[in-house]
């Protein structure tokens, strides 16, 4: 990372240490709303919420994104979750949680996401040249995936299991800090000259095929992720009858195959070529997910978990870095807003679906069904993705 800029380098940081308390906050979550509720529809009603903003703020956001300074959103954004995640610390404490509250707050912190996310993306072209976007990507999705899904939920459930404030408390210190640290960085506004119209990034998006058909794809698979991992954590302690510290090491395993795909990915994209990868990466995911349905024990379900985070990473880094290389700056937060509603859109949608599916006919059946619906989607998207994607490498 030493040939990398130095802002990208205070940005990387920023990234590694919000994530670790993202981390904590994702095991301790699910792991509070267990505590007030074992239905499987109030436990995907909490994770529907987090993701419910991608849906009615995300065009907003773009917008946004693309007429201030990126990165003082960003830090602001994290000063106000500070604040959000100090509130329900504090409501934790008074014993006085309910399903109703967690699904107001967590709606809270995902419309914050929705800002902090966009600019993040949109931010990091400005920042490093073309040529090092699969690695600048690369090394973000290592310190996202280290922080929220290696380091940060094994100590989120480990500090729930000591006290229930303790994880929500770091993740408001976490904020606190990784605001700090952006507020430091110099500005790099890019207000464009005429107003920041959210109609302009659809008639783009309409317009690329690849970068469509990707959104689309993206967002049925976000759909069958959610549709199997909403119920989680019940899956892990009540299917499998493991505790809290248990959960928490099995996102971890999710983990390790991420970092692996982060440190290999622009060796990987050298000899395969994003269209492989891309392709390698979805296929691998659809028979992951109707492994994981299947599961004996914590042990299998850690290693397709980790197989998993590893495809994952290749996903995202490749199509970050297309968008990125194909997006105009002045456009990109406009663009990536309407790509994440596209692909984010139906999370919410996705978790609700796979709670009733889990509380009617059981606690395992939401995956299987999940990787069977994506893999169909990759068939299906197989005629345009395959001449768009050659035509965008080619050019």
């Amino acid at each position: 990372m030493t040939d990398l800029p130095r802002a990208y380098r205070r940005l990387w940081w920023a990234t590694g240490i919000d994530s670790l308390g993202n981390g904590v906050f994702t095991a301790a979550l699910p792991l509070l709303a267990v505590t007030v509720s074992h239905d499987a529809r109030d436990i995907a009603l909490v994770s529907a919420a987090t993701y419910l903003p991608w849906l009615l703020l995300s065009l907003t956001a773009g917008s946004v994104v693309d007429r201030v300074d990126r990165i003082t959103l960003m830090w602001r954004t994290q000063t106000l979750q500070a604040v959000i995640v100090g509130v329900l610390t504090a409501l934790v404490a008074a014993e006085v949680v309910t399903v109703p509250v967690l699904v107001v707050l967590a709606f809270a912190l995902g419309s914050c996401d929705v800002f902090y996310d966009n600019a993040a993306q949109s931010a990091l072209p400005d920042l490093v040249p073309k040529s090092l976007l699969h690695q600048a990507n690369g090394s973000q999705q290592v310190a996202l995936i280290v922080g929220r899904q290696f380091l940060g939920p094994p100590l989120g459930s480990l500090f729930f299991a000591l006290a229930w404030t303790l994880p929500f408390a770091v993740d408001a210190a976490s904020f606190v800090v990784a605001a700090i640290l952006l507020a430091g960085s110099p500005e790099r506004r890019h207000a464009p000259a005429e107003p920041a119209k959210v109609v302009d990034g659809l008639r783009w998006l309409r317009k690329h095929r690849l970068l469509r058909a990707l959104a689309l794809l993206l967002g049925v698979n976000t759909f069958c992720g959610q549709f199997g991992n909403a119920t989680l954590v019940l899956f892990v302690t009540d299917a499998l009858h493991l505790g809290a510290g248990v959960f928490g090491l099995l996102l971890a395993g999710a983990a390790l195959g991420g970092v692996a795909g982060g440190l290999v990915i622009a060796r990987l994209v050298a000899r395969l070529g994003d269209l492989r990868a891309l392709l390698v990466s979805l296929a691998v995911n659809a028979v992951v997910f109707v492994g994981m349905g299947f599961s004996p024990n914590v042990a299998v379900l850690g290693g397709l978990f980790a197989v998993s985070g590893f495809v994952t990473t290749i996903w995202n880094v490749v199509t970050v870095s297309v968008r990125q290389r194909e997006v105009p700056s002045a456009l990109l937060g406009r663009v990536n807003s309407v790509y994440r509603l596209l692909g984010w859109g139906l999370m919410p949608l996705g978790a609700l679906t796979g709670g009733l599916l889990a509380h009617r006919y059981g606690i395992r059946v939401p995956y299987p069904v999940a990787g069977v619906v994506r893999g169909l989607a990759l068939v299906a998207a197989l005629p345009v993705l395959i001449p768009a994607m050659r035509d965008v490498t080619l050019r």
